[in-house]
């Protein structure tokens, strides 16, 4: 007879994974709501993946550029960080005793080390050994907390699971190796609880410095531990009721679409929406994982369920870019763009790290949409500026309209000055500014 451990691992395909989002766990009150989710849904073994607690990247991310480009006082906001991450881990466990305390301190410790001294590295390798911080500390803190309100869990260090290369900022992950840390490492934790509590966004190199896996990317950290799982399903828990079809901070009477196709999910990431990594369905496509988004307000709603189907989305979509760039680039003696032309320039694109969001070519002209990034921009334009002569209008919006039409098209482009204009079958997008 085998022992109870071993006999639970030969049946791992009940496994799901369920992502939560900083929205998620911005304060007490919502890591609460999550307790509540998993004491009602987590009754299979579930691999939980949660990110940095409310906007806490975007705070690191202003204490990285402060320590690497002096932008302000780095030590001012570690602190205010710190006191912000006290009051909701008091408010959980008001026990100061608890050995979570000591876990909190380090982790705030790792973060003050990591600011003392000059950077020793470039801005992309500062930026993850800090900023990645921030999804350690909300899982020590939940993990904590969970264990207080018998919700047994196990807390894993993604960063000694999900092995990357030295591609900071955008690590590329080995899967072989990762496959191997999940199957000897995270799955035999399984034989003593039903929980485990484990970062989204991080992961590790062989010289044990910490990647990101590019923003937003804790959706792909739970599509990456699906597949090397081969768990029955995901679900990214957010605070809207599925996918919609547009961003409502941008358009009133959004509509949730129920079923997506991993396809069309593939190309409304691609254009930019938000609700999902754009990394996310491909680990998923390729074992055929059901993906489900759902509300952590409403959650017995059914959301939205990426999956394969032959339903593709009827409804218009629309997805906004705002502080955007469009870049112009041309042979400084009016020659035609070329392939060398072409080469040159995304040889550039690629050592500034920039993505290209929208892009067009004409005879004697390549113009690019990108994210206005005040800290790649100028470097990029100046370097081009080099060999071709170089135009740029910002900011701009960018609009993508999936399923769209000439009334549509009509409507928000509206008292708008439109500088770029691209369309296919199903597509059709707009660089726009406002009109003076």
């Amino acid at each position: 007879m085998l022992p109870e451990g071993q006999h639970f691992l030969m049946n791992l395909n009940m496994i799901q994974i369920f992502k939560f989002g900083g929205a998620s766990v911005k304060d007490a009150s919502a890591v609460k709501n999550v307790a509540s989710i998993l004491k009602a849904y987590a009754q299979t073994p579930t691999i939980v993946v949660i990110s940095a607690m409310g906007k806490t990247t975007n705070h690191l991310e202003k204490l990285v550029n402060a320590y690497f480009y002096k932008e302000g006082n780095a030590a001012a906001l570690l602190e205010e960080l710190k006191q912000v991450h006290l009051q909701i881990l008091k408010e959980l466990i008001p026990d100061t005793s608890h050995a979570v305390y000591n876990d909190f301190e380090n982790v705030f410790v790792e973060m003050q080390w990591a600011i003392e001294d000059e950077p020793a590295f470039g801005y992309n390798q500062e930026y993850d050994q800090i900023v990645g911080l921030g999804e350690v500390l909300a899982t020590k803190i939940i993990s904590a907390y969970l264990n207080t309100q018998s919700i047994s869990n196990t807390w894993i260090d993604a960063r000694g699971i999900i092995q990357t290369d030295n591609t900071y900022r955008e690590g590329k992950v080995d899967y072989d190796l990762s496959q191997t840390l999940v199957d000897t490492q995270l799955l035999p934790q399984f034989g003593s609880t039903k929980i485990l509590i484990t970062q989204g966004f991080i992961g590790g190199t062989s010289e044990n410095f910490m990647t990101t896996l590019g923003r937003e990317g804790s959706d792909y950290t739970a599509a990456l531990l699906a597949y090397f799982s081969n768990a029955a399903h995901v679900t990214i828990w957010k605070d809207v009721p599925g996918v919609l079809n547009a961003d409502p901070k941008y358009f009133k009477n959004t509509q949730k679409i129920d079923e997506l196709t991993y396809q069309d999910a593939i190309e409304l990431t691609y254009y930019g929406a938000s609700v999902i990594h754009p990394k996310t369905i491909k680990p998923l496509q390729n074992k055929n994982i059901p993906l489900y988004v759902k509300s952590f307000l409403k959650p017995s709603e059914s959301g939205t369920v990426i999956k394969d189907t032959d339903k593709r989305i009827g409804i218009t979509s629309y997805i906004f870019k705002t502080e955007q760039i469009l870049i112009s680039i041309q042979p400084k003696d009016f020659s035609f763009i070329a392939e060398e032309n072409l080469s040159s320039i995304f040889k550039q694109l690629s050592r500034f790290d920039v993505r290209v969001n929208m892009m067009q070519n004409s005879a004697i002209s390549f113009s690019i949409c990108v994210d206005h990034d005040e800290h790649k921009i100028p470097g990029l334009i100046s370097e081009l500026q080099n060999e071709y002569k170089v135009l740029y209008n910002a900011p701009v919006e960018l609009m993508t309209i999936r399923n769209y039409d000439q009334n549509t098209i009509n409507k928000l482009s509206e008292n708008k000055l439109v500088l770029l204009e691209q369309r296919s079958r199903f597509t059709h997008q707009m660089v726009m500014k406002t009109e003076i």
